[in-house]
């Protein structure tokens, strides 16, 4: 599983998650691809991505949209949503 986070700078629920998913990453073998909301605009509008951020979004081994989480939210949603596709 692939995991893109799309966050911004300016973004202070992007400054809570970042956190949360250091903490994760030291807990779970994740392959984590960060874009920046402002810098990355071209590829961050492929991903439909609109206005609230972050955007979490898991992707299958062939970068398949497996489903996607939308701004704040806490550490054990966050987990449960990876454990929900970390074998894919």
């Amino acid at each position: 599983m692939k995991i893109i986070k799309i966050s911004a700078l300016w973004c202070p629920s992007c400054i809570i998650v970042n956190n949360i998913f250091n903490k994760i990453k030291n807990e779970y073998n994740l392959n984590i691809v960060e874009y920046d909301y402002d810098l990355d605009e071209e590829i961050v509008s492929e991903y439909n991505v609109g206005k609230k951020l972050p955007v979490i979004i898991a992707c299958d081994d062939n970068d398949n949209e497996l489903d996607r989480i939308i701004g704040e939210k806490t550490k054990e949603e966050f987990i449960d949503f990876i454990e929900k596709y970390e074998n894919n």
